[in-house]
């Protein structure tokens, strides 16, 4: 009885013990090699590892009908590139591996691009560098690192900063990626001041050199793209030296941010304040299982080792095995029926495969692109304590690339276009980087020079408070500083430190100090010229470019009639009308009634006939050609003088014409018009330097300098000083660039300064100061450098017309004379014969008498 309960227990035994030996012989699954290359050294490598190695035992618990199983085939690097090429080549000429797994770095992923090509199996790397699509065997799974770069320009560019600082490592990748930031930058009109690369091997001396460098360029913003180990030295170091304080701005690339939940405590309370861009996976109910299970087993295998949280890598690796796993089983069914079909469907049955694999993974929805991996967002970290917190995220898929605060939700009012509030270094929430200190020798205060010797007051005036016991600036150019500085909102002191020529300071002399960066800024009456701008940067000019001439106001009296024409001009004209007279009278008084009469008579008709040739009014007829031979020639002579006598009183009832050649011009000292006007090859006879309001008057008044070339606003204040009555701003020309305040090179404050002065210039508030401090009552009246200098009218310069009038008159009378004489002479002879022949008639006729008598 009990035989027969036994027998189909033995027959059961017998059956499955047969099936067993099947199963053996004949198995329902084929193994897929796949090689892993990886660094099993390295924190990444392990975590990489251990996650395809629970995404393969968990694929085939969840599908154990599967006919394929991958088995991995591990190589390690020991991180040396090229150990990597040598396992490929192994890998695929003695396992023929179906596909390669692995290949963290970008340099490791390149070399084995080109043996893909050849091997034509598919190659999934970890590197986040871009590739080119050149061999489509290279599947990059990781995020592209270089999406995020548009997401930190916009951020930089809602900052209102214009200049960055990026910080690389040095190696080949490094230098590539500050390339691809540099552009991006470039499109918001961001430009790269600087581009620091520091090489994991540096020491901390050789980074807190680097630092240091960085730290006298005056900008704010610095962009961190350096792996965790290079960054966790660099923001120790850089808080060592204070730049981690109120003031700076750091941006961290994903590079450091993917790992931060893997470095130190100490490392990440250094970065305190700092924004990073981190990839993101969103929260789901198998991602919490996975890391729950990951945390488990990775403390189980490694209980007495620094504990490693899962990072981007692990999940990027479970969601690509899963894929490959997918791909395999799909690859093998589609051999088998083309087999049965007796077809051949060639070598990248595998590739095409992975490229249509489409499923929801841990890091959500995994799909191939081209090739590459496509994430949506990223995830924007403030990290505070000891850990980060989101602020919101990078749309990297919409139109333009936007800020949101969460996924799906429409922005509301936020402090940065969509972000939560952002605790900058410092422990302070507002987004201005300009707070950082702008000088080289790290004071708290930007140090200003300013003239404190300047003799127009109302230019530039220092003063000092006597609460706070600091120098204050005002004048015209003090308080133009003043509005475009506090408008910008620095939230930085100002310690201005006074300059004089007492001292033996030029102006020049401050530009090279401020070129030396032994002071931040120099504001004042300094004249923008291209040499002085090739030392320091100057900013927009706040006053009228160029130079102008003052002179002296013509002279207003009874007696400005008598001006154009000298003293013996005068007198020499007058001689000539009365021996014009003269000469008249005598060659006509003999033969024309007109010039007879009584002598009061004659004397009267000979004056106003002189006088009257002045107008050509003269009645007098004259009958001699003498006369009208002398007249004719005298009448050219008042032609001249009458015209040039009415040119002349017109320039002097007008304002005077400057002339630039051949006069007397006074330069101002403080500017360096005097050698821009030698360089236009300008002659003086005679130049005067001058320093003062007072001396511009004295120089005028007393006819020292007929003019003054100086700026255009000592000339306002000069004018605004002394009555417009007396001096006018009578001409300019643009050759000099007008004041700006000057800066050191590549100080962001010039610009941003140029921006305020342009502002204020169009909003009037540039005009308003003006009128406070350089009011003036005098007119612009010329711009024309050209016009003659209007002369008085001497003898000597006339003295040709009154050396030929003279000679005429002379010659007349000497003819008139000789013609007298000659009459005079031929009426004395005839007189003579009349008088013989009265004679001779008057003894004939006696004679005869006694004739008659004595017959």
């Amino acid at each position: 009885m009990a035989n027969c309960r036994l027998f189909p227990l033995l027959i059961l035994l017998l059956l499955s013990f047969q099936s067993l030996l099947t199963a053996h012989e004949d198995p329902t699954y084929k193994d897929i090699q796949v090689g892993v290359i990886l660094d099993m050294e390295s924190g990444v490598g392990k975590v990489i590892y251990h996650c395809i190695t629970m995404a393969i035992s968990d694929f085939y618990a969840a599908n154990p009908d599967y006919r394929t199983r991958i088995v991995f085939m591990t190589r390690d690097t020991k991180g040396e590139p090229l150990h990597a090429v040598s396992a490929a080549v192994d890998l695929l000429e003695n396992t023929q591996v179906q596909a390669i797994i692995g290949l963290e770095s970008t340099a490791q992923a390149r070399f084995l691009e080109v043996l893909g090509d050849k091997a034509n199996i598919p190659i999934l790397s970890f590197s986040t560098s871009p590739f080119s699509n050149q061999n489509p065997y290279l599947l990059r799974i990781a995020q592209d690192e270089t999406t995020q770069f548009k997401g930190i320009a916009a951020m930089v560019d809602s900052f209102k900063a214009k200049n960055v600082i990026v910080i690389c490592e040095d190696t080949a990748n490094g230098r590539e990626m500050a390339t691809y930031m540099a552009r991006e930058f470039q499109e918001k009109n961001i430009h790269v001041t600087y581009t620091s690369l520091i090489s994991t091997s540096d020491s901390n001396q050789q980074v807190q050199e680097e630092l240091r460098k960085l730290q006298t360029m005056q900008d704010t913003v610095f962009i961190v793209h350096t792996p965790p180990s290079l960054a966790s030295n660099l923001f120790s170091i850089a808080k060592e030296m204070g730049m981690m304080g109120e003031g700076y701005m750091w941006i961290v690339t994903s590079k450091t941010m993917d790992l931060l939940d893997s470095m130190d405590t100490e490392a990440i309370e250094s970065m305190k304040g700092v924004v990073g861009f981190r990839s993101y996976f969103s929260a789901s109910r198998e991602l919490h299982s996975f890391v729950s299970r990951w945390r488990k087993e990775y403390y189980a295998l490694n209980p007495f080792m620094e504990f490693k949280e899962v990072d981007f890598n692990g999940i990027w690796a479970y969601d690509a095995v899963y894929a490959l796993a997918m791909a395999v089983e799909k690859e093998q069914t589609r051999e088998l029926a083309s087999k049965d079909l007796g077809t051949n469907i060639g070598t990248s049955l595998l590739l095409d495969e992975m490229l249509r694999v489409k499923f929801h993974g841990l890091g959500g929805e995994f799909k191939l692109m081209n090739g590459r991996s496509i994430s949506k967002a990223m995830e924007v970290v403030n990290v505070i304590g000891k850990g980060g917190r989101r602020v919101g995220f990078w749309m990297m898929m919409s139109t333009n690339g936007e800020f949101v605060k969460e996924i799906g939700k429409l922005n509301s009012s936020s402090n940065y276009h969509g972000l939560e509030s952002i605790m900058w270094p410092g422990g302070t929430t507002s987004i201005n980087p300009k707070r950082r200190m702008l000088q080289t020798n790290g004071n708290k205060k930007l140090r200003i020079l300013f003239p404190s010797s300047s003799r127009f007051q109302n230019i530039a005036q220092i003063s000092v408070d006597p609460r706070t016991n600091l120098s204050v600036v005002s004048g015209f150019c003090g308080d133009v500083f003043n509005a475009a500085f506090n408008a910008l909102d620095y939230g930085v002191g100002i310690e201005v430190i006074p300059f004089s020529y007492k001292d033996g300071i030029t102006y020049n002399d401050v530009i090279q100090k401020i070129y030396l960066k032994e002071y931040d800024a120099a504001i004042g009456d300094f004249t923008i010229t291209a040499n002085r701008s090739l030392y320091v940067d100057f900013t927009l000019p706040f006053t009228d470019l160029g130079v102008g001439i003052v002179a002296r106001n013509a002279k207003k009296s009874m007696w400005i009639f008598l001006d154009p024409l000298s003293a013996n001009l005068w007198i020499t004209t007058a001689f000539f009308f009365i021996f014009l007279g003269f000469v008249i009278w005598f060659i006509e008084h003999r033969t024309n009634q007109e010039f007879q009469g009584s002598p009061t008579e004659q004397i009267g008709t000979t004056l106003r006939f002189a006088f009257s040739t002045l107008v050509y009014a003269h009645r007098e007829k004259l009958q001699s050609n003498l006369s009208r031979f002398v007249v004719t020639v005298w009448l050219f002579v008042v032609l001249v003088l009458t015209s040039s006598y009415t040119a002349t009183l017109s320039s002097l009832l007008t304002v005077q014409q400057i002339g630039m050649k051949e006069m007397s011009i006074g330069f101002q000292s403080l500017s360096p018009v005097g050698v821009v006007y030698n360089k236009l090859n300008v002659v003086e006879a005679w130049s005067e330097k001058l320093y003062a309001p007072e001396d511009y008057a004295k120089a005028l008044t007393t006819g020292k300098v007929e003019a003054i070339v100086a700026e255009i606003l000592y000339i306002k204040t000069f004018l605004a000083m002394y009555s417009g009555a007396d001096f006018s701003l009578i001409a300019t020309a643009p050759t000099t660039n007008g004041f700006g305040f000057a800066f050191q090179k590549g100080s962001p404050l010039a610009r941003e300064m140029s921006t305020q002065i342009a502002k204020m210039r169009e909003d009037g508030t540039l005009k308003a100061l003006e009128d406070k401090w350089l009011k003036r009552e005098s007119a612009l009246m010329s711009k024309d450098f050209s016009s003659p200098t209007p002369k008085i009218l001497n003898l000597y310069g006339l003295r040709g017309l009154f050396l030929i009038s003279g000679v005429s008159m002379v010659s007349a009378l000497l003819v008139s004379i000789i013609c007298l004489v000659r009459e005079k002479w031929h009426m004395k002879d005839k007189m003579k014969i009349w008088r013989c022949v009265l004679h001779r008639s008057s003894e004939i006729h006696a004679h005869e008498s006694d004739v008659e008598s004595t017959v």
